[in-house]
Parts: C-alpha cells; sequence; structure tokens
C-alpha cells in the first residue's frame, strides 16, 4: 500500500508481448483486513465455469506472498490453453509477485497482512510457453508498480486527455482525416 494510511487498495493495469503470446493483468492489492480481503475470499469461493480462481505458488505447497489469487479472464478452452494459463501464465504471475514484493515489503512478513487479486487473460491461441511466462511476469509486476504509483496518476490521465484518443494492441485510435 502506499505510505499514506487513506489508501484502501491499488489497483493496476499491465500489458506485456504481442499477438497470441501476450499477457493483460489487471490487480488488485489491499490488506486482509479490508474489503480486498473479503473479495479474496468471496472469489476463492465462487468458481464458475470456465474460471476457477487458485493460489499462485513458486511451486507445488510454497504459495507466493502476499496470498495471491489467479483468476483467469478467458474460460480454458483446450489442454494446451489450460497448460499454458494453469502453468507457464500462473509462473510468471508468481515470478512478478515475489520480485515486486522482494522490493516492495522489506520486513520479514510485512506482506502477510495483504492479500492480491489477479485477472489474467491468457489468449486460447496461445502457442510459446516462455513467451507466455515472460509475458505474465512482465505484466505483472507493471500492474503492481502501476497500483502503488496510483495517486500520480491523475495528473497523468490529464496529459493522455490533451495528448489525443486513446489505444491499445486491439484498437488503433481514430485519426480524423483533414
Amino acid at each position: 500500500m502506499s505510505e499514506t494510511n487513506d489508501v484502501v487498495f491499488e489497483v493496476g493495469e499491465g500489458f506485456a508481448g504481442e499477438g497470441a503470446n501476450a499477457a493483460h493483468i489487471n490487480t488488485v492489492l489491499g490488506k486482509k483486513s479490508g474489503p480486498v480481503g473479503g473479495a479474496f475470499v468471496s472469489t476463492l469461493g465462487s468458481p464458475t465455469v470456465g474460471h476457477i480462481p487458485f493460489l499462485v505458488v513458486w511451486k507445488p505447497n510454497v504459495p507466493v506472498t502476499p496470498a495471491t489469487l489467479f483468476v483467469n479472464k478467458a474460460a480454458i478452452e483446450s489442454d494446451q490453453h489450460g497448460e499454458l494459463t494453469w502453468g507457464a501464465a500462473q509462473a510468471g504471475v508468481a515470478h512478478g509477485v515475489t520480485e515486486y514484493a522482494a522490493q516492495r515489503f522489506t520486513e520479514l512478513g510485512q506482506s502477510d497482512a495483504f492479500v492480491l487479486l489477479t485477472a489474467v487473460w491468457v489468449n486460447p491461441k496461445a502457442n510459446d510457453g516462455e513467451a507466455v511466462y515472460r509475458n505474465n511476469h512482465v505484466a505483472t509486476l507493471a500492474a503492481l508498480q502501476q497500483g502503488a504509483a496510483m495517486p500520480q496518476q491523475s495528473l497523468a490521465v490529464r496529459e493522455h486527455l490533451a495528448g489525443g484518443q486513446p489505444g491499445n494492441p486491439y484498437f488503433a485510435p481514430y485519426v480524423a482525416k483533414g
């Protein structure tokens, strides 16, 4: 959390890579005792068809800290898609969370008071485990860093509005022809 006590949770977004192996991550980091803790428990206990939340682990029986919930945005469409989601993407998220936690939570046990929700996009057409891993690592780290910088984002939003239209990898901004 930010150093100020008035921040209840941090929301971030990260995108990395291109094509079918790109990663898109949304994060919500907050204290276990706050609204994010309640959402964490509710989400874990409320799976839906094709979207089964699960705890992110560094390796079996070693969950990352802060406790992190992985929620897949795309319903699993094939064995390969499932393996890339639960394997490479989950490992990439674990790496990103652990790298971020090592930078942010410098005292032993400090991260234990927090939980993290991640919504993770893995394209059903993804086909490269190393790229999926790498992109999810980078996107997770970027989303968490963005969430921590939340108070400064309002200025950035104003600057973006002055600079034109929004865009993303799936939509190129409309440019009026003169």
